[in-house]
């Protein structure tokens, strides 16, 4: 059967680094689906990426805990998902009993690895079926909370390849591109390292850090350290139209992180016909494929990132090869449309 109606809910919406969830929802809005948003937080950022207010989804959602069983009973969804093992599975858990509806819910990544729910593997079972990103994800779901492997399902996030694709050449110097939050996990230091043994091999490049989070501090000072102020931006957070462009005009996409579940970014650069050159962990490998749509290099490598790197940056035969084929890869299996495909047919399995 049809799924017509489906309540979300999620720890805050909008989010600028959580396109994914946006992405999601305009494409069910676009297939006709009726969507509420539940947040548990208000957002406090200022920017929002513009398909938000495009697809009318703030209007879309209740920031206000107290009037969510009413909102819902109202709305009457035939299901609840939520993104996050975390808080959001947990609302959903309870309120989806409440109306006596399935629910179901997206694991992406530090809700696996580093601050699972204590619980998982009881919110798994409770749970009409748990989504998660990757196969990797898919694999530790499995091996660490005890889920069966049936009750998984991969459905990896997907961009929109019509507003993400090819247009134009790269700009001179040739852009090296990194769309993160300034955290931790994402290992940014280790760029700056990478960079600064391409200066001093004199590579011709420039750099760009597109993203914001408590590590900027240091990466700036790292930045000052390693004297590459005049090749190394950090640019800060900016809407999806701006990341579209700086995708565009980018040679190389790189992310260099300690642990990842599927990075949207990586996505959006190959759908712009950019190579990836990416630390080999988490779902990463299940995107790049090395030597093919661009390379992988060990987690906490520097020396492996920039020779990668360079060799991106040098031999432009090869990154065009590998950024074409990058392309038809997302084309193939990391569209929206395909991503929103798989989930409507998992709800109708669910309500059938």
């Amino acid at each position: 059967m049809s799924v017509r109606r489906v309540a979300y809910i999620v720890n805050t919406f909008p989010k600028l680094s959580e396109t994914f969830i946006a992405n999601e929802l305009v494409e069910l809005r676009r297939r006709g689906v009726e969507v509420l948003i539940l947040s548990l937080r208000s957002p406090t950022e200022s920017l929002q990426h513009e398909i938000v207010a495009e697809a009318g989804l703030v209007q879309r959602t209740v920031y206000d805990r107290a009037g969510f069983s009413t909102a819902l009973r109202t709305f009457a969804p035939e299901v609840v998902h939520a993104h996050f093992a975390t808080e959001p599975a947990a609302a959903a858990w309870e309120l989806a009993g409440e109306l006596r509806v399935p629910f179901t819910f997206t694991a992406h990544g530090h809700d696996i690895y580093r601050r699972p729910p204590a619980d998982f593997a009881l919110r798994a079972a409770r749970a009409a079926a748990v989504v998660t990103v990757s196969w990797a994800n898919a694999r530790t779901i499995v091996e660490r909370f005890g889920v069966p492997a049936a009750h998984v399902r991969v459905i990896a996030s997907g961009v929109d390849t019509s507003r993400f694709r090819p247009d134009g050449a790269p700009a001179s110097p040739p852009r090296i591109v990194c769309v993160a939050r300034l955290v931790p996990v994402k290992n940014l230091g280790l760029l700056l390292e990478a960079c600064a043994a391409l200066r001093s091999r004199g590579v011709e490049f420039r750099a760009l850090l597109v993203g914001d989070g408590r590590c900027r501090g240091e990466l700036e000072e790292a930045r000052q350290r390693l004297a590459l102020g005049e090749t190394f931006e950090l640019v800060g957070a900016v809407t999806q139209h701006q990341v579209v462009s700086l995708w565009q005009r980018a040679a190389v996409a790189t992310l260099t992180s300690d642990s990842e579940g599927m990075p949207v970014s990586l996505m959006e650069a190959g759908a712009c016909g950019v190579p990836a050159v990416a630390t080999a962990v988490g779902g990463v490998p299940e995107l790049v494929d090395d030597g093919i749509t661009g390379l992988l290099v060990p987690a906490g490598d520097a020396s492996a990132l920039a020779a990668a790197l360079e060799r991106l940056l040098r031999d432009r035969e090869v990154a065009a090869r590998l950024g074409a084929a990058a392309r038809c890869r997302v084309e193939r299996s990391f569209s929206i449309a395909g991503q929103v495909d798989r989930l409507l047919s998992l709800w109708s399995e669910v309500l059938a």
